[in-house]
């Protein structure tokens, strides 16, 4: 690689020791908040601050285009990767209505789209939401997957690249939280390739119906897949040679923003499949990365579960969702706020006067 990884720090025990020391003594009974109770403290052991404040949110979405679409492993043409940016960019889209909510900062990202894209002038949608605008394909789309490798090594570093860099623009603004969420017709194929061969499942056991293809579609998409492990005999040990063989560009750029986020100790939301695949990489590339992930969902695409399991963090919410665009991580956003605040807002039992529990 002509760059390096930043390092990804270990959590911070004492700030965990803190939070949780604190949450003991607010007016509660111990526990009565359940898991937002821990969120707090996770909060705290990932940003380093006993008490932590997610003021400043952000929701990237990497597009890119694949080649695999030409196996016919999705119910929508490839060009409507480029026409939902564009939704993306004037503000109509699931991800602006969510983002809004959250009171989140949206930034997409042309990680690899297959044909130019005209931003809207001024970029902010007409609801006054804040968007911004990376043009930087690393390359038009990918390769067809499963006649030969997505892409070289370079482009694979270079999809990182992108995330690194992208990520290092928003903590420049400030950045207290990052949610990941992407765009791509055809990705759930390559987000299934590179969770069989990153988790030992077979191709069959991880492929789901994506945006909603028929049984015909569905045997076609696992047959992409399997022809694509078994033409490149993608290299499980190294994770950049699975992104390059079976992955996508936005799934790399997604990888690099995880780890650019973590290694300066903002918590990172995972939306659902196709972010949990990057994941994959990220942790496969810098280990310490996971302690900083939270799981916003569980997806219905079966290869999520997967990823969940060999990640070893169980998510908020189990909505049914398989949109993608970063939706599911965009509802959590409200509740790691939550969480943040109420470890910090609210009184301890000496700041109140009240007594405590009396007896065991």
């Amino acid at each position: 690689m002509s760059w390096t990884l930043p390092p990804v720090p270990s959590l911070d025990d004492a700030a965990r020791d803190a939070a949780r020391a604190r949450q003991d003594r607010l007016t509660k009974p111990p526990g009565s908040l359940g898991r937002l109770e821990e969120l707090s403290i996770r909060l705290a052991a990932i940003t380093g601050r006993p008490r932590p404040a997610l003021a400043r949110k952000t929701i990237v979405v990497m597009a890119a285009d694949h080649g695999v679409t030409a196996e016919g492993v999705s119910a929508y043409p490839a060009e409507v990767t480029r026409q939902m940016v564009l939704n993306f960019l004037r503000g109509g889209a699931a991800i602006n209505v969510l983002a809004r909510a959250a009171g989140a900062r949206l930034v997409v990202v042309n990680a690899g789209l297959a044909g130019p894209v005209k931003a809207p002038p001024g970029v902010a949608s007409v609801r006054s939401d804040e968007t911004r605008w990376v043009d930087a394909p690393v390359a038009p789309g990918t390769a067809n997957l499963a006649r030969g490798p997505a892409m070289d090594r370079l482009q694979a570093e270079r999809s990182i690249e992108l995330g690194l860099r992208t990520v290092a623009e928003e903590l420049r603004r400030g950045l207290d939280v990052l949610a990941t969420g992407e765009m791509g017709i055809g990705n759930s194929t390559a987000a299934a390739a590179v969770t069989a061969v990153l988790t030992s499942r077979p191709s069959r056991d991880v492929a789901g119906r994506g945006t909603g293809i028929d049984p015909a579609g569905l045997e076609r998409k696992v047959a992409a897949i399997e022809r694509a492990i078994q033409v490149n005999r993608p290299d499980p040990s190294d994770p950049l040679d699975v992104l390059r063989k079976v992955g996508g560009l936005e799934i790399g750029a997604m990888a690099g923003a995880i780890i650019g986020a973590a290694a300066a100790r903002v918590p990172v939301v995972l939306d659902g499949f196709i972010s949990g695949a990057a994941a994959l990489v990220a942790v496969a590339l810098a280990p310490r990365a996971r302690g900083f992930l939270i799981a916003a969902h569980r997806s219905v695409e079966p290869g999520h579960q997967a990823i969940l399991e060999l990640l070893d963090i169980e998510p908020l919410l189990d909505f049914g969702l398989r949109l993608g665009e970063g939706s599911g991580a965009a509802l959590v956003l409200p509740i790691l706020d939550a969480a943040a605040r109420l470890l910090d807002e609210m009184a301890t039992f000496e700041d109140a006067g009240i007594s405590e529990r009396a007896g065991p």
